[in-house]
């Protein structure tokens, strides 16, 4: 369905893409994750024809989106980040406008209107002035938009963002069914890992312009495989309690979170006595500690050095 080939942007003698390959099936759900700066929106604006890229290319269906992006953006649709809707008009007043952009009229029109107010739940504020609306109703409203001429492929720009637990429900739900009953090619990125976790039977991990992994998400995971993730749950802690965590030898990543660290260690290595005694030396109360198997964000972090959001 689509073919990355040795894609790369500059900016002012800034690379900030730099000739990554990607490959993507019909049908798949593929997420794209990245923290701040590693080119993500960049790579999705080239996919989706909105700027060229200064070398490269990128194939969709065997045909190049920069020769024939006429034909290709009629199968292609987008989520951007940013609410792309007008305000001032109503959810079906903006579905009609969008629709005669991608040619549709008449029957067609209504019916497609009709079906895809279903599909993202505002039938029932279809005639209501968008500037009413919650931030999850735009943004289904924004996803109901870029699916009006039946893609076939969509990519959706962190669709949940700020947005309610119930609209974020929905719309998860919303492209799961999209990909399984329509078998519609999805190009996900997210901040929020979790998301990730339950849609996409791919990933591609990106940072600092370049991919630095990629694979099923089994096999991303894997990268940590002969690790182990501890979880060390304090009543309270000393700032001299995460510098040594920092500094042992034998911790490859440290992430806190509250009261809360995550560390990563080989499977091989028994550090709990260190971990008691460093407690103790810092000052630090220790409630509880979990070992587990890494999860995707460890991984991320392991590989970044950084949270998604940095």
């Amino acid at each position: 369905m689509i073919e990355v080939i040795d894609l790369s942007k500059t900016y002012r003698n800034r690379q900030v893409v730099k000739g990554i390959n990607m490959f993507i099936e019909k049908g798949e759900m593929v997420g794209l994750l990245g923290p701040n700066g590693a080119g993500k929106s960049t790579t999705i604006s080239m996919i989706s024809s909105l700027i060229q890229p200064t070398s490269g290319d990128v194939l969709i269906k065997g045909g190049s989106i920069h020769k024939r992006s006429k034909a290709i953006r009629s199968i292609l649709g987008v989520v951007p980040q940013e609410i792309a809707v007008y305000h001032d008009l109503t959810a079906r007043e903006n579905l009609a406008f969008f629709g005669k952009i991608y040619g549709l009229k008449g029957e067609e029109l209504k019916h497609r209107m009709e079906s895809t107010l279903q599909l993202v739940g505002l039938e029932e504020r279809q005639n209501d002035r968008v500037h009413t609306f919650s931030g999850g109703m735009k943004r289904r409203l924004n996803i109901a938009v870029a699916l009006l001429h039946e893609p076939e492929l969509i990519i959706m720009d962190e669709p949940t963002v700020g947005i309610d637990p119930q609209s974020r429900s929905h719309i998860l739900e919303t492209v799961k069914t999209l990909n399984q009953e329509r078998e519609m090619t999805v190009i996900y990125t997210s901040h929020y890992m979790e998301e990730v976790e339950y849609l996409c039977d791919r990933l591609y991990i990106m940072d600092r312009g370049e991919v630095i992994a990629s694979g099923t998400k089994d096999e991303v995971k894997g990268i940590l495989s002969s690790n182990q993730s501890i979880k060390l749950t304090t009543e309270m802690y000393s700032p001299r309690f995460l510098t040594a965590l920092q500094d042992h030898p034998v911790i490859s990543s440290v992430k806190v979170m509250e009261q809360t660290f995550t560390i990563i260690v080989p499977k091989r290595e028994n550090i709990l006595d260190d971990l008691f005694m460093l407690a103790k030396e810092t000052g630090t109360t220790l409630k509880s500690i979990d070992i587990q198997a890494p999860t995707l964000e460890d991984v991320f972090l392991h590989l970044t050095g950084r949270k998604l959001r940095d």
